[in-house]
């Protein structure tokens, strides 16, 4: 049955947050049973010709994978795409623009950490980034956890870098309509990911999947690393109100700090379409 494929479609690698390379994913992918497979780095498409190569030479299906930071409700949400034409002009181009203010962001946030003690943030989160343009709060975390301020990433998150704390810079993303056309138009597949960590109302919610139904979307993360067995069956519910498909991936960041190891995740619920099955003719 389909729902039973051990798909992972949502992972990070250094390209973007991660820690691991593209090529160092794919081998602890195919190592945990993976058999289909997407690198969906935040705001960039660079690594996934090297990940095409790395799930084959590992024996994986695979799938093109991007996550597309956006706001929606003074809120950021993610929106992975699936199956796209890595190359395509617009949507590498949307990419770059998403990606233009993150340097300004990260100073923002480095300015306010020294004010509580904390200096040369900055300087100490490049450490951890391999592409400079991705620069996040997670590199931040990392240069925290490193100099012992913090025991780890989730402290220095609780401490520093969320709203109403030092370090947190909002960072106002790309629209959901662009994101979700940049996707459709190059040919794949709208995603809501993990959509339990939003922090909307019902009526919120509610609005968030109306309207990107309304823009082409196509699919919800159901099983998830951050969800939990609760959150599976509720959003399970969600993808069948919307008449949306389900897709599962566990969002490893890490093999030190994410909690979700891949591939490690419960199939999804009986009854839903898997997001595989729209994308049969673009699993490479």
């Amino acid at each position: 049955m389909t729902h039973l494929l051990n798909a992972d479609l949502h992972c990070h690698s250094v390209v973007s947050d991660g820690t691991l390379t593209p090529e160092a994913l794919a081998e602890r992918a195919h190592a945990h049973g993976v058999e289909l497979w997407a690198l969906t780095d935040h705001d960039e498409v660079g690594g996934l010709h090297r990940a095409r190569a790395a799930a084959h030479a590992n024996g994986m299906r695979y799938l093109t994978g991007v996550e597309i930071s956006v706001t929606f409700l003074n809120q950021t949400v993610h929106i992975v795409g699936l199956g796209f034409d890595a190359d395509n002009d617009t949507l590498r181009e949307g990419l770059r623009r998403t990606r233009g203010g993150r340097k300004e962001r990260a100073m923002e946030m480095s300015d306010g950490l020294a004010k509580v003690g904390i200096h040369g943030a900055y300087a100490g989160a490049l450490q951890y980034v391999g592409n400079p343009e991705l620069i996040s709060r997670t590199h931040f975390a990392r240069h925290l956890v490193e100099t012992g301020v913090c025991k780890d990433t989730h402290e220095v998150f609780r401490k520093y870098l969320t709203e109403g704390k030092p370090g947190y810079v909002p960072h106002r993303w790309a629209l959901l309509k662009d994101a979700v056309q940049w996707i459709t138009q190059a040919g794949g597949v709208a995603v809501v990911a993990h959509p339990a960590r939003y922090k909307f109302t019902p009526n919120e919610e509610f609005a968030l999947f109306t309207e990107f139904k309304g823009h082409g979307g196509q699919a919800v993360e159901v099983v998830t690393g951050s969800h939990s067995a609760a959150e599976f069956v509720t959003y399970a519910q969600t993808a069948q109100e919307f008449g949306l498909a389900a897709s599962r991936g566990s969002d490893f960041h890490s093999p030190d700090e994410s909690h979700t190891e891949l591939g490690s995740l419960p199939p999804l619920p009986a009854g839903l379409t898997p997001v595989w099955d729209l994308l049969g003719p673009r699993i490479q």
